[in-house]
């Protein structure tokens, strides 16, 4: 009678814990097709991200970030807060500047600059620099 009493309680415990298992709340579940542009968009988001990322880590930035006064830490954990759609403008930004070479484009275009400015003095007579030119009226000699 007493084994059986507690054989009893015992079931009455697990027919009580299950009843109540199937009582919790379950999240429901979702699924959906992924398309091919959302998986290359987050494929793109993390290349973008790797890629800044790697460049942000050669000496050269690091020393040109110390030279400015910028902790190298402190650029990357900006980096890592942006926004994909920012990372993917910074990214295009590093990838569309071209290295080294905007020096000499300012130095040929302001050496352009300055032989049309005398080409033109020395047309209207102003100075007289060119030996090709014809003299203008303001020097008549």
């Amino acid at each position: 009678m007493f084994l059986e009493k507690i054989r009893l309680k015992s079931i009455a415990a697990a027919v009580i814990t299950a009843f109540g298992l199937s009582l919790t709340p379950v999240v429901p579940v979702s699924a959906a097709l992924v398309d091919n542009e959302r998986l290359v968009s987050e494929q793109q988001a993390m290349n973008d991200r790797a890629f800044v990322k790697t460049f942000m880590e050669r000496d050269d930035v690091r020393t040109e970030f110390e030279a400015l006064g910028v902790d190298a830490a402190e650029a990357q954990a900006r980096v890592d807060a942006l926004s994909d759609a920012e990372v993917a403008q910074l990214a295009e930004e590093i990838r569309s500047t071209p290295a080294g070479q905007g020096v000499l484009t300012a130095l040929i275009g302001a050496g352009v600059l300055i032989f049309l400015v005398l080409l033109i003095t020395d047309m209207l007579g102003f100075t007289s620099v060119f030996g090709f030119t014809n003299k203008g009226a303001a020097n008549p000699s």
